[in-house]
């Protein structure tokens, strides 16, 4: 149909024909792309990572971006979606591993070192394993084992803290 009598008739349609880029077969104007949608939720994810920081879902965002490369390649959803969590899979791994670190590490950062903690109760005393008062919480703590000549001190006795491993506080009978 000439363009004047698609106008004539009223149909945007007929005046402006579909054409379909050369090599992307199935391509539709009308509808979304696949990879449209893992870009929008690869931003997404970064967007709420910037609030948490937690480095997660930032590797959640890089596979939404993997899957989508996928997608705009031109591959089924079910290998898109395997990619994307392959991805997800070893960047939650990775971040896992360098998070976890060594609790036994001394934090060189602490505000706690120093600081007067109330011996409450007794775990395992061969361990060194109490429980301990500090800032009106219950706490964890290894007590370093007392000098030659001395008594492992006893239940209301004030211990200082020597480190903070994780939560548990390592604490002494002196500073």
């Amino acid at each position: 149909m000439p363009r004047a009598a698609a106008q004539q008739a009223g149909t945007a349609a007929a005046a402006f024909p579909v054409t379909r880029p050369p090599g992307r077969p199935g391509y539709d104007p009308g509808t979304m792309s696949n990879y449209i949608y893992w870009i929008l939720a690869g931003f997404l994810l970064l967007i709420v990572e910037m609030t948490s920081g937690t480095f997660y879902l930032l590797v959640l965002g890089l596979a939404a971006f993997a899957a989508a490369l996928a997608a705009w390649a031109g591959a089924s959803f079910g290998v898109q979606a395997a990619i994307g969590g392959s991805v997800a899979i070893a960047g939650v791994l990775v971040v896992w591993k360098m998070r976890a670190g060594d609790v036994t590490t001394v934090s060189s950062n602490t505000l706690d070192v120093g600081g007067m903690v109330t011996l409450e109760s007794w775990i395992d005393p061969a361990a060194g394993s109490a429980r301990v008062r500090y800032r009106d919480a219950i706490w964890e703590a290894r007590v370093a084992p007392p000098p030659a000549g001395q008594a492992a001190p006893e239940p209301g006795a004030a211990l200082y803290i020597r480190n903070v491993a994780g939560s548990v506080l390592e604490v002494s009978p002196g500073r």
